[in-house]
């Protein structure tokens, strides 16, 4: 509207002008002076200034006249007292203890494998075997010689009780008999690294060494992984010492499989690493479909803080004053009508865009959303 009358003024101002003005302006542009074009559009601008001038003051008093309330449009929600649980973001990697490397305990080559890549074994299971170079025959020999240096002990050990022949007799068939066995029990343990047994279940990942390959000790043959015992290893800032301990809820999310994991913190450390300042925790990483591997990376969020009962609000409805005061505003009812009444709280922690609000706001107030920003103290509101 206001429009159309500076429209309408304008129009008639220019008439008003008469002749002398419109031959200004025909003058200044025939001329194609710029300088002339430039004096002529400034008179005219300086009219229209004044008239605008003139409409504000015909606005203001036709505004008495306006019988019509006008009221801001906004939308609210009801607060209500509902669970704030905060998490700690960490990033960690997926580890196993059970994953190790078997290495070759004797000298020898590698005679047999008896297990292929991806088979599953059972703890105890043998795995591989490295020729003994004889010392299972040197075992046969020496069992026969200790099985004869019993006899002879155990008889000699016999006229001993019934006071027949010298202590020195029996006392050298006992201390005979017992070197034989200490002598077979030491080729029994070296022959016993001849053989490659599995440390606890899981599956061949690899072999590494192939039959009939010579091999040494500290030399690597299998890789033996279990992914049933996985777990995370995360390093914790000390200033979060008293909120994340053992028990604490986690929840693990593993980006390449789509999988968010509810679990716990197993471990946490008690030493403070002086390096940067941190503890490392462990938590537990159930595994049931086989598919988490160990070195993926996952994020974690570590549960370090929960209120049981507290009002959340957005973060985006909050404002602050010249004091640093944080406020709100709710819907209250004055003589009948809705208005908004600005309202200092004090607020928490924030997570995913929601604030914990401590005080201010009592449950079941109409708080102020879309328009909230809008609207000013004691201000005439519509809730839509």
């Amino acid at each position: 509207m206001k429009r159309i009358i500076l429209s309408i003024l304008t129009v008639a101002m220019v008439v008003s002008c008469g002749k002398d003005e419109s031959k200004k302006i025909e003058k200044a542009i025939e001329k194609n002076d710029p300088k002339e074009m430039k004096t002529v559009k400034a008179e005219l601008e300086t009219k229209i200034e004044g008239l605008h001038a003139q409409i504000a003051t015909l606005d203001a008093a036709l505004a008495k006249f306006d019988t019509v309330e006008k009221f801001v449009l906004v939308t609210a929600f009801k607060a209500k007292d509902t669970i704030f649980n905060h998490f700690l973001e960490l990033q960690a990697d997926v580890k196993t203890d059970q994953n190790i490397v078997l290495n070759a305990e004797y000298s020898g080559m590698l005679t047999n494998v008896y297990v292929k890549e991806g088979q599953k074994v059972s703890k105890g299971q043998q795995l591989g075997k490295i020729d003994d170079g004889g010392l299972s025959q040197q075992l046969a020999q020496l069992e026969i010689k200790t099985e004869l240096a019993k006899t002879t002990y155990e008889r000699q050990q016999r006229l001993w009780d019934q006071k027949i022949g010298s202590e020195i007799q029996y006392l050298q068939a006992k201390s005979n008999f017992e070197a034989q066995e200490k002598a077979v029990t030491q080729l029994k343990e070296q022959i016993t690294k001849t053989v490659i047994t599995a440390p606890f279940s899981g599956t061949i990942d690899e072999i590494i060494t192939d039959k009939g390959s010579i091999v040494a000790p500290g030399v690597s043959i299998f890789r033996l992984v279990n992914l049933g015992k996985m777990y995370l290893e995360a390093d914790v800032p000390e200033s979060y010492v008293g909120s994340v301990k053992q028990g604490t809820m986690a929840k693990v999310n593993i980006p390449v499989l789509h999988e968010e994991i509810t679990t716990k913190v197993v471990q946490a450390s008690d030493f403070i690493n002086p390096g940067n300042r941190s503890f490392r925790i462990k938590i537990e990483v159930p595994n049931k479909a086989g598919l988490i591997k160990p070195n993926l990376t996952a994020k974690t969020l570590i549960n370090d803080y929960t209120n049981e009962a507290v009002i959340k609000v957005p973060v985006s409805i909050l404002s602050e004053n010249a004091d640093g005061d944080q406020y709100v505003y709710l819907a209250k009812e004055k003589d009948g009508e809705l208005v908004a009444q600005r309202t200092i709280v004090t607020t928490g922690r924030t997570q995913n865009g929601k604030i914990e609000i401590l005080t201010g706001i009592n449950n079941g107030d109409q708080v102020l959303l879309e328009g909230a920003r809008s609207v000013k103290d004691g201000q005439k509101i519509s809730i839509q």
